[in-house]
């Protein structure tokens, strides 16, 4: 029982402290903050996967990205964008990364998959243009990708 109770609260204390380390990844250009972050799949519950059409697998991740326009006094308003984005490993071996729009409530966010390998690097780039906005910005995010 105490085992059962302890991994019940373990697991999702260790996904919190996961989220927090890749949580952090963002761009500021003018008046938008552009957030980022790429995870393996399988860190998504199979509920959450499902409800969002994504494979949950060791060897696929997930991009995720959202763009807020910043508002003095307030936490921001999410935005349309359009989004486009790669990733290169480090033998420069690129993958195209369809995104798709989700939209939740006020929330709007952008996410897609692609491949991973056991102790990859991949080096994102990311060309964001906010509706109205005639120039892109460009965002970077490296992440390692580690298969247990």
């Amino acid at each position: 029982m105490f085992i059962t109770i302890t991994r019940n609260l373990l697991l999702p204390v260790l996904l919190f402290i996961a989220t927090l380390c890749v949580a952090e990844n963002s761009t500021r250009s003018g008046d938008y903050t552009i957030h980022h972050n790429a995870i393996p799949t399988a860190m998504l519950t199979p509920e959450v996967a499902a409800s969002y059409d994504v494979v949950r697998s060791k060897y696929r991740g997930l991009l995720n990205v959202s763009v807020i326009r910043e508002i003095p006094g307030t936490t921001g308003q999410p935005v349309t964008a359009n989004v486009s984005a790669y990733a290169l490993n480090l033998i420069g071996k690129r993958h195209q990364i369809d995104l798709r729009e989700i939209r939740e409530g006020e929330a709007i966010y952008y996410i897609g998959d692609f491949p991973i390998v056991d102790g990859e690097t991949l080096n994102f780039t990311l060309e964001v243009t906010p509706e109205g906005e005639s120039r892109p910005t460009r965002a970077t995010l490296s992440q390692d990708f580690y298969i247990d």
